[in-house]
Order: structure tokens, then sequence, then C-alpha cells
């Protein structure tokens, strides 16, 4: 299924790359976290919705995730 002209796999991966990058205008450290680990949540579906198979994307942002849920669960 397409999207003007665009892919649903490649619209996930847009949507992950601008939630990503909207984590970092965040000024407090939790909120940047968890907009972050949402934008890893998606990319970690881009990888997996990827023909073939993305490991790369999916282990990198599976770290991260596990990172930012350890850190926000911490105190």
């Amino acid at each position: 299924m397409e999207f003007l002209g665009i892919s649903c796999v490649e619209w996930i991966g847009y949507a992950a790359m601008a939630t990503v990058l909207i984590s970092f205008l965040m000024k407090s450290v939790n909120k940047l976290r968890i907009v972050n680990s949402f934008g890893c949540l998606l990319f970690v579906f881009y990888g997996i919705m990827l023909v073939p198979l993305s490991k790369p994307i999916i282990i990198t942002n599976t770290a991260i995730l596990c990172i930012n849920v350890y850190y926000l669960f911490k105190k």
C-alpha cells in the first residue's frame, strides 16, 4: 500500500526519524528519553518490516531503547 507514492514501511521510517529528531529538542532529559524511546520503537518496527530484515537497525535501536528505559526507571 502506498500514500503519496511512498510505501507504508517508508512512512514508518520517516515517522521514526522525525520522532528521534524531535526528541533532541526537549529540555528535560526525561522527556527526551521518553520521546526518543518512542522513536527507537518505531525504528525497530521499521527494521522488522524491511525486506530483507535489517538487523543493524533493530539491534541498535533495541539497545538504545533499553538504555532509555533503564535510566527512566532507575530513579
